[in-house]
């Protein structure tokens, strides 16, 4: 019987070993599992932040594109000018857009032509005054056209010429002398020349 006892002993800490050991397997499978299940989670946290991060890193992308873009077509249409003010001692230079008309081109000038304090002094009225294009001989330019179709960068800015108005007295005068203007020029100065000898 102490066999038997020392047996059912032996075989009870045979039984705890062997428990103690798939506990401790358990266990460990378990640890591994959850130290996985950790890592599975954070590394899903992860991806799911990279697409969420790729997302709105594709969305500023496109953004940034579209601005680049935009950007662009804004410098492409606007360019620097140079107009000449006659009577004026240097050129006035600033950037225009090309669909701009020549008559806010002309207000444009004018304004900042009065804000840099020049002599002489023009006045704000753009309707008093033309813009022509520098190089070449030709008309003004119609202050209803865009300064882009012009082709040019440099232009001249002159002050109207205002034709004085006919009116019934001074159209009298007028042909009054205009028939014996000559005349009287002649006979004064021949009697001048006379007189002095």
């Amino acid at each position: 019987m102490e066999r038997s006892v020392s047996e059912k002993l032996s075989e009870k800490q045979k039984k705890n070993t062997q428990r103690s050991v798939s506990e401790k397997f358990l266990s460990e499978k378990q640890k591994k599992n959850s130290e996985r299940s950790v890592s599975e989670k954070f590394l899903c946290d992860n991806q799911k932040k990279n697409t969420e991060r790729s997302v709105s890193e594709k969305f500023l992308l496109k953004k940034q594109k579209k601005k680049n873009s935009e950007t662009q077509n804004a410098k492409k249409n606007r360019f620097l000018i140079t107009v000449n003010v006659l009577g004026s001692a240097g050129p006035l230079r600033f950037v225009v857009k090309e669909e701009d008309s020549v008559g806010a081109i002309i207000d444009k000038a004018l304004k900042l032509y009065s804000r840099e304090g020049r002599l002489p002094i023009l006045g704000f009225g753009s309707t008093n005054f033309l813009l022509y294009q520098a190089n070449a001989v030709s008309d003004a330019l119609n202050p209803s056209e865009s300064i882009g179709s012009s082709g040019g960068r440099n232009f001249l800015l002159c002050k109207k010429q205002k034709q004085p108005q006919m009116t019934e007295g001074r159209s009298e005068m007028i042909s009054r002398k205009g028939s014996g203007s000559w005349k009287a020029w002649i006979n004064k100065s021949f009697s001048f020349k006379i007189s002095s000898h």
